[in-house]
């Protein structure tokens, strides 16, 4: 079976990093799915899971918040300012978060501040989604 290497880093740390025979993940146009021996590629990313399919047949789930993503014939490295494993994701402080986004989307007095609001809505949006599809999938 082939394999490639998968790495997930955050600015803060590597969240993920290992072997995989699949790697699925929200590209800014839609769903981007890559096997081993893809086409060299550089792409956007949108907030929402990546899903990393483990030559075990196990699954790890990465919410991340948008970034960048590079991928290589036997490589696929995500890079994104905010990454948290699935298991880490709290629903509660996921919601409070999104509850306080959409308050400051109220209170925006300027369209840089309504598109900040925006911005960090749909990233709690995206999270909670992840935080479900994670729970479905265990």
């Amino acid at each position: 079976m082939k394999t490639m290497q998968v790495d997930v880093v955050s600015a803060e740390e590597l969240i993920y990093s290992g072997e995989a025979t699949f790697v699925a993940l929200p590209g800014e146009v839609g769903e981007l799915g890559i096997y081993p021996r893809h086409t060299p590629l550089i792409s956007r990313i949108k907030a929402g899971s990546v899903r990393i399919h483990k030559p075990d047949g196990e699954q790890e789930f990465v919410f991340v918040a948008g970034g960048i993503l590079e991928v290589q014939p036997d490589s696929v490295t995500v890079l994104s300012d905010t990454a948290v494993r699935g298991k880490d994701l709290d629903e509660e402080r996921a919601n409070a978060a999104k509850k306080a986004a959409e308050e400051n989307l109220k209170n925006a007095k300027s369209e840089v501040d309504m598109a900040a609001a925006q911005a960090e809505l749909t990233v709690f949006v995206a999270q909670l989604a992840a935080l479900r599809k994670y729970r479905g999938q265990k």
